[in-house]
């Protein structure tokens, strides 16, 4: 289906529908990004508290998303604070007693990042189309721009979770808000540019890309020597 078919069906949508057809699009994606994340970790993580993580995830984002929305017209400070006020939701959550010191908490911060990621869709596209309601342009770029919350708050999640894992954690709760200002400032500021959005997405995945692929992998690299101790 190209875009010149769709463009004209998303017209036709309701604002009624819009928070209900993209809260699953912010779900989906977030579990697909999950259960591609977690391939080869079997063993280092409990299902049960995956699933409780990313519901948590979803819970606090919303929060966050009140918070936001209410304080919506405060200017650029309050925009600024985003970011640190929703990387500390993680650190509450993260910074369970149960997690302090050990490597499940890079895996819980990252299902509990792609759930608060989840939540930014339903949002991101409602405030998109609130510029034009019978503009179907504006839905699919509330659609792409919310994409990158996903990829960042998983990133951000693993970044926390590892530092409480090594006992670093300012250090990396630092380095999350780093990688997150620049999309919570560009990203509402210029939130009508397509092109803008589409470039923090880019950003966003190479971000939790690294998050995944160099960060994480530790885990693996670290339980596989203690089990070669072990049979020593």
């Amino acid at each position: 289906m190209t875009f010149n078919i769709l463009f004209p069906i998303l017209a036709r949508l309701k604002m009624n529908v819009i928070p209900q057809a993209s809260l699953f699009l912010g779900v989906i994606p977030a579990l697909i990004l999950l259960y591609i994340s977690l391939k080869g970790y079997d063993g280092l993580y409990k299902e049960k508290l995956i699933f409780l993580t990313f519901v948590a995830g979803i819970i606090i984002g919303f929060i966050a998303v009140l918070i936001e929305y209410f304080t919506r017209d405060a200017g650029l400070i309050i925009i600024i604070l985003f970011p640190i006020v929703e990387q500390l939701f993680k650190v509450i959550i993260v910074n369970l007693r149960r997690f302090q010191g050990k490597h499940e908490a890079v895996i819980y911060g990252l299902t509990l990042g792609l759930g608060f990621g989840a939540i930014f869709v339903p949002f991101s596209m409602i405030v998109t189309s609130s510029f034009d309601t019978s503009n179907s342009y504006t839905v699919i770029l509330g659609f792409i721009g919310s994409l990158g919350y996903i990829f960042l708050h998983g990133a951000t999640g693993v970044f926390i979770g590892y530092g409480i894992y090594i006992e670093k954690l300012f250090k990396y709760y630092i380095y999350a808000l780093i990688v997150h200002i620049p999309l919570s400032v560009i990203g509402l500021i210029f939130i009508e540019y397509y092109y803008v959005q589409i470039g923090l997405v880019i950003y966003t995945v190479i971000i939790f890309w690294y998050a995944t692929q160099r960060v994480m992998p530790v885990l693996l690299s670290q339980s596989n020597r203690r089990k070669r101790s072990k049979k020593n």
